[in-house]
């Protein structure tokens, strides 16, 4: 564990992050940044997964959001980035498209139930949630999320609760709660530029409808079209470590 070198990682970033910000910004998102250093030093967390984190939670600062990191929501979860402002709580899951040893021959079916599990558990928490990703990872995310609740069906809620009980059965998710579940936005998280641009999953799931389109001309979006997205192969070329 090496925390000066982790220091030095954050508070570079948070500079570069809030170059053009004024004082009250910049003095938040290096005390967002100082948490996740005490986070790392108890080993509680990692470099790749702050970072997204940090440039995030910036962009909630700047959006006029009172911004925690690491925020526990219960007995069970803990929250990446939770914003609280007059219209309510947004809450920001990143997803960095880890896949564990234990799921290397099947990375996209883990990788699409760790999604649909996320929507599910993390969204009846607050007002909006969000999930945040890389400019080089494409979520796999299941339509049913994006469309409004009056038109979703129980069948395909069904089908993805299968997905999520593949991995996620600790406690499994159930079909009322991914029913009730939103994605309101998609941030895209990119730390090169240590800039967030927040989208509507719509507009997401279109930009990456086309990108999978292009690179497999001859698989289009699904393997085998499906209300619940099982189809999606985004999730393949994600098979990141931990970082240190």
């Amino acid at each position: 564990m090496d925390v000066r070198r982790f220091r030095a990682d954050l508070y570079e970033l948070a500079t570069r992050a809030c170059r053009d910000d004024d004082q009250e910004v910049r003095s938040k998102v290096f005390g967002i940044a100082d948490i996740l250093i005490e986070l790392y030093r108890k080993n509680f967390v990692k470099i790749n997964h702050s970072a997204l984190e940090l440039v995030c939670a910036r962009d909630l600062v700047k959006g006029g959001y009172d911004v925690r990191v690491e925020h526990k929501l219960d007995k069970a979860l803990v929250c990446d980035v939770m914003g609280t402002r007059g219209d309510g709580i947004l809450i920001v899951e990143i997803e960095t498209g880890f896949i564990p040893p234990e799921a290397a021959l099947e990375p996209s079916l883990y990788a699409r139930g760790r999604i649909a599990s996320k929507i599910a558990r993390y969204s009846r928490f607050a007002g909006k949630f969000a999930l945040g990703t890389t400019p080089s990872y494409v979520l796999d995310i299941p339509p049913f999320f994006a469309r409004p609740l009056r038109e979703r069906r129980c069948e395909e809620a069904a089908e993805i609760k299968a997905l999520t009980d593949t991995h996620y059965k600790k406690p499994p998710v159930r079909v009322d709660e991914l029913m009730r579940a939103r994605l309101h936005s998609v941030f895209v998280v990119d730390v090169d530029s240590a800039t967030a641009r927040e989208i509507d999953p719509e507009t997401y799931l279109e930009t990456a409808t086309a990108f999978v389109e292009h690179s497999h001309p001859d698989q289009g979006l699904y393997r085998n079209r499906g209300s619940s997205g099982r189809g999606f192969i985004f999730g393949e070329a994600a098979a990141r470590g931990p970082g240190w």
